[in-house]
């Protein structure tokens, strides 16, 4: 987290920056903040990790709050927020009884809902680590995302540069490891975009809650350590002029408490299609984002269609064009033959009627 501020009015007030300071902690160098004079106007930056221990550290203020969902958190009832606050004072140097420097105190106060905190959207990577605490002590429990061709989740999916062809089923597996056995993995919403960024505006939602696509199906969820769903590969309109579609996976996901994940499930069979969750025993959530998933413009059976259409084995090398003009040069072949014949015999025909 940095936090900064203008340094003009602190050195219009006779001080600088090795004497301001966050919450009185003079004793300790990392409370101290930095000049950077690359910017303008210049500033104090102030730098501490959003971990509890570095925030302590410096006597800030580190609560965690309950808050209604709205916005993209309008599923739940109930999101945990945290809110990081604290004072910056200035160090008077005088060591007299009197002063003629007036006294700087500033105070800031930042809310973060959750999700935003331990959120890892790094590209390129399919893992994100959560720091989980427990009554035991604090672990690092490690997500990731695999893509399979079966429904036993055992042959990873491999994509060729001419992509899948539609309609293929995709098997996804969601996976924590080292994880204590109080934990399960719990997935709320999985959706694709055309960009490995997982927060943008045009997205395609697979699964939310009880919403899901019509060819999407939830093997495992909230049950164990791994979350299990597949879904049939499918391409985005607009790439209707290209030769493949590029898209991404993302899915929310939360750990929660083996003995509460059952409640934090959607009631799918309540007259609601989609109810608030309370999403206070949810103790911690990313997003995980899988590899690049390429897709053509072939369904499974096109390509065994065509070859049968002109008796050509199923795994011929020869391309659409180059059938084409054999296919050409056969007919006018045939077209040339009965021609002959058609002469020979009208030839004959008319010497008969001649004698």
């Amino acid at each position: 987290m940095d936090l900064s501020l203008y340094i003009c009015p602190v050195y219009q007030a006779l001080y600088n920056e090795s004497l301001m300071v966050l919450n009185n902690q003079f004793n300790k160098p990392e409370c101290f903040g930095t000049a950077d004079w690359s910017v303008d106007p210049p500033v104090l930056k102030f730098s501490f990790p959003i971990n509890e221990s570095a925030i302590s550290a410096c006597d800030n203020n580190f609560k965690i709050i309950n808050q209604v969902g709205t916005g993209e958190f309008a599923d739940f009832s109930n999101v945990q927020f945290v809110n990081i606050s604290g004072i910056i004072t200035s160090i008077d140097p005088s060591a007299g009884m009197i002063t003629y420097r007036p006294q700087i105190l500033y105070k800031f106060s930042c809310l973060y809902p959750m999700q935003y905190l331990l959120n890892n959207t790094q590209l390129g990577v399919s893992g994100v680590s959560l720091a989980i605490r427990d009554n035991n002590g604090s672990f690092v429990s490690t997500l990731s995302m695999q893509l399979y061709k079966d429904d036993n989740y055992q042959d990873v999916l491999s994509i060729p540069q001419s992509g899948l062809n539609l309609k293929t089923k995709i098997y996804v597996a969601v996976k924590a490891t080292n994880l204590t056995d109080r934990f399960n993995v719990l997935l709320d919403r999985c959706y694709a975009t055309t960009s490995p960024y997982p927060m943008l505006k045009t997205y395609y939602d697979l699964f939310v809650g009880c919403n899901r696509d019509a060819q999407t199906k939830v093997d495992l969820n909230g049950a164990s350590q791994n979350a299990h769903f597949s879904f049939e590969a499918f391409r985005f309109v607009e790439h209707k002029n290209l030769t493949v579609s590029t898209f991404y996976l993302h899915c929310v996901t939360r750990l929660c408490e083996v003995s509460t994940c059952s409640t934090l499930m959607p009631d799918c069979g309540s007259s609601q299609k989609r109810r608030k969750r309370e999403a206070e025993d949810v103790l911690a959530n990313a997003t995980v984002t899988s590899p690049a998933i390429v897709v053509g413009k072939q369904s499974p059976g096109e390509s065994q269609t065509y070859a049968a259409t002109y008796s050509l084995p199923s795994e011929s090398n020869y391309s659409s064009p180059v059938v084409a003009v054999i296919v050409c040069i056969v007919l006018l072949a045939v077209l040339l033959v009965a021609m002959a014949i058609y002469f020979v015999l009208y030839i004959r025909r008319k010497k008969t009627i001649t004698q």
